[in-house]
């Protein structure tokens, strides 16, 4: 991944849908590196830990989906063969 320079969110974007779970937590990095190295306002600090706070809920949503889906999958494989011709 280049280094590239962190974006701030606007508001109206604070919720805006993730393309996927790896950019979720690249925009999360940014985030954090954008809070930690700039001398943000107060205003677009909250703006920037209201967009953290949806992307971390978003990936840990998204995780806990993942990891259904993979115990259903492991249960399938686990039945006995001729448990799953009945």
């Amino acid at each position: 991944m280049s280094p590239s320079k962190p974006k701030t969110v606007p508001v109206d974007n604070a919720q805006a849908v993730p393309a996927s779970f790896e950019e979720a937590v690249a925009e999360l990095e940014a985030l954090v590196n954008t809070m930690d190295s700039q001398n943000l306002g107060l205003d677009q600090l909250l703006t920037d830990y209201k967009r953290g706070a949806y992307l971390v809920k978003y990936c840990r949503d998204r995780l806990t989906q993942v990891r259904k889906e993979v115990t259903e999958i492991e249960q399938t494989l686990n039945k006995p063969a001729d448990e799953g011709a009945q």
